[in-house]
């Protein structure tokens, strides 16, 4: 036996057994437009899935951000919303968001939830299984856009500051009239 032989055939013997060792693994994004009430899906940038999803209401509204799911249920029932069945949840954030599927099919399109994104019970089971295969740890919820018909808050409402930021706790005035006799 050569040298060369016994040389190679030990790094082929390795090599082959490296690249078997590895799992395949493909990025999954799941994008949720709330203002298309859309959600689109791509598997290493080639777009599986376009779904219509019911994203939260007016006072739920679903957080945008950039999330990584964390749980997976494909039997969950709400501990805060009258034990509603959430099907195929997938979690995103630690405050209980998750994308599920959903009975009420008539209500996709609209802004309607609690906070959770909604799909039909098909599409719902189609993600998961998806997202099952190619691992949470892959893939990536992105949340944008802003709920239809939704008026923004105006910057003085939605972040308060101090009048003295030095002082965070800065005394209101004493109030006038009857009530400064309490006060």
């Amino acid at each position: 036996m050569s040298i060369r032989r016994l040389i190679c055939l030990p790094a082929a013997a390795t090599l082959a057994v490296l690249t078997c060792g590895e799992a395949a693994h493909a990025d999954l994004l799941i994008e949720i437009d709330k203002t298309a009430q859309r959600m689109t899906v791509t598997v290493d940038g080639h777009e599986v899935y376009k779904w219509t999803v019911a994203t939260g209401g007016i006072d739920y509204d679903t957080p945008n951000g950039v999330f990584k799911p964390f749980r997976m249920e494909i039997d969950h029932h709400s501990d805060e919303w009258d034990n509603a069945p959430m099907p195929y949840s997938i979690f995103f954030t630690r405050t209980g968001n998750a994308v599920h599927g959903t009975y009420e099919q008539r209500s996709l399109g609209h802004p309607v939830s609690h906070g959770c994104v909604r799909l039909s019970l098909a599409n719902a089971a189609a993600l998961w299984g998806l997202v099952k295969r190619q691992k949470m740890a892959d893939t990536t919820v992105v949340v944008t856009g802003d709920i239809p018909g939704a008026k923004p808050l105006p910057a003085a409402i939605a972040a308060p500051k101090p009048a003295n930021a030095s002082d965070p706790f800065p005394r209101l005035p004493a109030p006038q009239g009857l009530f400064s006799l309490f006060y």
